[in-house]
């Protein structure tokens, strides 16, 4: 059989214009995995509420970040994904291609690119370190129905505890940290409450108690708050610093619904009264930068920690196009292709 990888990343619209803006939002917002209720619902609740309102918005604050991996780049996020997709190309010497879930690349000219290279056999990647259904599930469902019975697939798993992904992050951290530092913030992409339960095998164990990530479970394999704070306390043992000295966060929320908490705005609000003057943040949810981490938190969120009191705000980059995350990666890859039965996917 021949072999090929397809790394998948969320998404990105073609432009800053507003028209672009808008597309990339209705694909993502009309997924069910993004918002999970009826079709007629979901329909009203996007074209009546969001997308009058949020593309123009979304629209200047993609313009803030455009370019700025460097002069004529464009998005950060599918930048740094193509420097990650032609060095894992290089390193493991076969097959290799990128898709975005929602925008382009698109997933099926990814397939169809592989496929036209004689691949029969499918490693997808996945490049959402946590497990969702808002990200992983709907990119698993994406690539099933696209590929058929034409290729054997496999999936890469999450990789949130994997050492030398632990690692990679400790080290992009400890790069960028400066002299004097108090805190670390954890910042995570938010997801809905629900989310969390209705992906809960057990169904009586996510949100039932509050030390419920803590305690062994069966859900904590589909469980993305669990697997956030997961990621952060290895990455904190890799620091070398104690639970005092970090927080955990989560970002992003979008409507009235409760979203996991503690919100990251609201943190960022609160710290400098706790004494907390210098701070650092990182976005361990993300491997390549976008507007989350670079207007959210690099700009809106700094703002918002500077007036509430703080004196020195320091974003920490995701991995981007690291050499030891390329290294880390591409090994994942090549054994996962050498043992294909112990590659799986929580999605069944």
């Amino acid at each position: 059989m021949s072999r090929g990888i397809l790394l998948v990343n969320l998404g990105t619209p073609a432009s800053t214009e507003t028209s672009d803006v808008r597309r990339y939002l209705n694909d993502f917002l009309m997924d069910p995995y993004v918002v999970d209720v009826a079709w007629p619902l979901r329909r009203l609740i996007v074209s009546g509420f969001i997308l009058p309102f949020r593309p123009k918005r979304s629209a200047e604050a993609y313009e803030k970040i455009w370019d700025a991996a460097g002069p004529g780049t464009g998005s950060p996020l599918l930048h740094y994904s193509r420097n990650l997709e032609s060095a894992a190309r290089e390193q493991i010497g076969m097959p290799v291609e990128l898709a975005m879930r929602y925008g382009e690349p698109r997933l099926d000219d990814a397939v169809r690119r592989l496929a036209d290279q004689g691949v029969d056999e499918l490693l997808l990647v996945p490049l959402y370190p946590q497990f969702a259904d808002s990200t992983c599930t709907t990119t698993v469902k994406a690539v099933q129905k696209l590929v058929g019975r034409r290729m054997t697939l496999h999936v890469l798993p999450p990789f949130y505890a994997r050492h030398d992904y632990v690692e990679a992050l400790a080290a992009t951290v400890r790069d960028h940290l400066p002299e004097r530092w108090d805190h670390l913030l954890l910042s995570y992409h938010g997801v809905p409450e629900r989310h969390i339960t209705r992906a809960d095998p057990t169904g009586n164990h996510c949100l039932q108690s509050p030390d419920c990530c803590a305690r062994p479970s069966p859900a904590h394999a589909t469980c993305y708050r669990h697997q956030c704070f997961r990621t952060s306390e290895l990455l904190a043992g890799a620091l070398g610093i104690g639970a005092e000295r970090y927080t955990v966060s989560f970002q992003s929320r979008l409507g009235r619904l409760p979203w996991l908490q503690p919100y990251t705005d609201q943190t960022l609000a609160a710290l400098p009264g706790q004494g907390v003057r210098n701070l650092v943040v990182a976005c361990p949810a993300f491997v390549a930068d976008n507007l989350e981490t670079l207007e959210e938190i690099g700009m809106a969120g700094r703002e918002t920690f500077l007036e509430a009191g703080g004196e020195s705000f320091t974003l920490v980059p995701c991995l981007n196009d690291r050499a030891d995350w390329i290294v880390a990666l591409s090994g994942w890859c090549r054994e996962a292709l050498a043992h294909p039965a112990e590659s799986h996917s929580a999605i069944s």
